[in-house]
């Protein structure tokens, strides 16, 4: 393809144009670029890769793949790496508090890259939880033209001729401690749940902000869903790496795309597909990037007019493989369309509406993974926002699968997650209790750890109904049961959930959306005059700089002022 553009209002002039840029340029010749390479916009392609989890092996392969596009399209292409803290692994113990903490991490290291290097263009590739808003936050902060790829999710194990994903080893650590699941058996499974490459196959944090992003129109149309061993994603990657060179010639940037309609869309979505509770993090964190005002309470009223429409686990029957074998979250936007649940207006990555794209989408009376509107699972949406006494800065749960949403009970107190799981081992865990899991939020944590191993060993212990569990923390997008999750202020902040005591009674309403303490005001004034704040155990380092910097949860625990603030965008440099 020939193609021609005029570099001097791209940010790559600074670094490649004029006599006084001979020291630059010498550098691009030591790496073998030609004269005609460095006449050309330089396309920064991020990944996430590396061996720290079967989430992100494959993602440098599939992003050299991205080259050949951007060099078919008339780019060159400048390929860099960045972290990733994977959930899975990080589960359950101090390394938890790194995972959120890496957002940030990702977020701000892709934007120093490109400032440094001052590339034109970004395709970037995740496939681990928090790496996927990070590419998508850095994406809108930097507002050069962008396209997200995510690298797929892993194929189901099989065990007893069943589909399994690793959410049921961390179930099975339950039944193992409850008598109920011999070691031999839970060693059986540990090596056969997760067969090869690839995030976690479930509707869990990372497949939830991969629909987010085809959604939101960041990524080309039923690009992400299929499975990472799969060989079209080599054909994604080159047309990723094609068009993100089309954009650059539209001038098509992340914020033209990313509306306040558009994130509306992609809440709509993770409502729909009973995703991650962790979406509710992830948008105001990247609306906030944008300069758009879009906290918890927007993406709740999202929620409530959606129906719950894909039947994907945790609280349902089918993985990411089954929908993309349905038709992938295009065909769920179908329905979702053809019934006035979408935008159609917002502009997406292929220079189309979202409405232009689902236009070319046929929907498939066949498929068994994705319900019709007409016919939804639920009538309103598989996640929910929660607001009361408790929770004055709002809550969140995912229903999805529950048959109850309301629940009443006493409080059992724990200050940290790691005195509840040794309580939930030792089967101290009363049935109709509220267990309380404190001091876990972004500041107080510090970094909001996810508690997929505590709930993972309730369930698997058959307490998953019988409970509920209230935390500052998160839950991880595997999370099932009445878990709520992001409660604020946190306790680190003096909100409510630091002076519950043990025995206090507390409401939940899952339909009302009310989450209230039952303890009179005069008795929480005369706590909160004696209440002293939990000190975490981090006096330097990442953690200690995050906690001094991040903001509330409601507001996607951000720590920086966003796009409000800003002087200048770096892509107009």
């Amino acid at each position: 393809m020939t193609r021609t553009f005029d570099k001097s209002r791209l940010p790559s002039r600074h670094v490649s144009v004029g006599p006084e840029r001979a020291p630059q340029r010498s550098y691009y010749y030591a790496m073998g670029m030609t004269e005609e390479d460095i006449a050309k916009p330089f396309v920064g392609i991020a990944s996430a890769g590396n061996d720290s989890a079967p989430c992100n092996t494959l993602l440098d392969a599939q992003a050299d793949m991205a080259r050949q596009g951007v060099i078919e399209a008339g780019g060159t292409p400048r390929r860099f790496n960045t972290i990733t803290v994977t959930d899975g692994i990080a589960m359950g113990h101090q390394g938890m508090k790194s995972s959120l903490i890496s957002r940030e991490v990702i977020a701000d290291s892709v934007e120093v890259s490109v400032r440094g290097h001052c590339y034109d263009a970004l395709v970037t590739y995740a496939g681990c939880d928090k790496s996927l808003p990070g590419m998508m936050m850095a994406m809108l902060r930097l507002n050069v033209p962008s396209i997200f790829v995510y690298g797929g999710s892993i194929l189901p194990g099989r065990f007893h001729d069943e589909d399994v994903t690793v959410v049921d080893v961390f179930e099975a650590v339950g039944q193992h401690s409850a008598g109920n699941c011999p070691l031999q058996e839970l060693i059986e499974l540990e090596k056969v749940a997760c067969p090869g490459h690839g995030a976690c196959g479930g509707q869990f944090t990372a497949n939830t902000m991969a629909c987010v992003a085809e959604a939101i129109g960041l990524s080309l149309p039923n690009s992400n869903m299929a499975p990472a061993p799969y060989e079209s994603r080599d054909d994604m990657a080159v047309a990723a790496g094609r068009q993100v060179m089309d954009l650059i010639e539209r001038n098509l940037r992340p914020r033209d795309i990313c509306t306040r309609e558009a994130f509306v869309n992609a809440a709509r979505i993770v409502a729909a597909t009973g995703g991650s509770t962790n979406a509710a993090l992830h948008l105001p964190a990247m609306a906030s990037e944008a300069g758009i005002d879009f906290d918890l309470f927007d993406v709740a009223e999202a929620f409530k007019s959606t129906p719950y429409l894909a039947d994907l686990k945790p609280g349902g029957k089918y993985v990411a493989r089954d929908m993309h074998n349905a038709g992938g979250v295009y065909m769920l936007m179908k329905t979702m369309m053809d019934n006035d649940l979408l935008n159609g207006d917002c502009i997406t990555v292929t220079g189309k509406t979202l409405g232009e794209n689902i236009d070319e989408i046929t929907w498939n009376n066949d498929q068994k993974v994705i319900y019709d509107v007409k016919n939804a699972i639920t009538e309103t949406g598989g996640v929910v926002g929660l607001k009361g006494s408790l929770a004055p800065e709002g809550a969140i749960v995912k229903v999805a699968g529950m048959a109850r949403l309301q629940f009443r009970g006493p409080a059992q107190i724990f200050e940290c997650e790691e005195d509840a799981f040794d309580a939930v081992e030792k089967r101290e865990i009363k049935e109709g209790s509220v267990i309380i899991i404190r001091n876990e939020g972004p500041k107080g944590g510090p970094g909001m750890r996810e508690m997929l191993a505590t709930t993972a060993a309730l369930y698997g212990q058959g307490m998953g109904e019988k409970v509920a569990l209230i935390t500052d923390g998160r839950f991880s997008g595997a999370t099932r049961g009445f878990c709520i999750g992001h409660v604020g202020p946190e306790a680190a902040d003096g909100g409510p959930i630091g002076l519950v005591e043990d025995g206090d009674m507390i409401n939940i309403d899952a339909e009302a959306g009310i989450i209230d303490l039952e303890v009179d005001e005069k008795t929480l004034e005369e706590r909160r005059s004696r209440y002293t704040p939990h000190v975490n155990d981090y006096g330097s380092g990442a953690l200690w700089r995050y906690a001094q910097n991040v903001g509330p949860a409601y507001k996607g625990a951000v720590t920086h002022p966003g796009a409000k603030a800003e002087k200048h965008v770096y892509a107009d440099i």
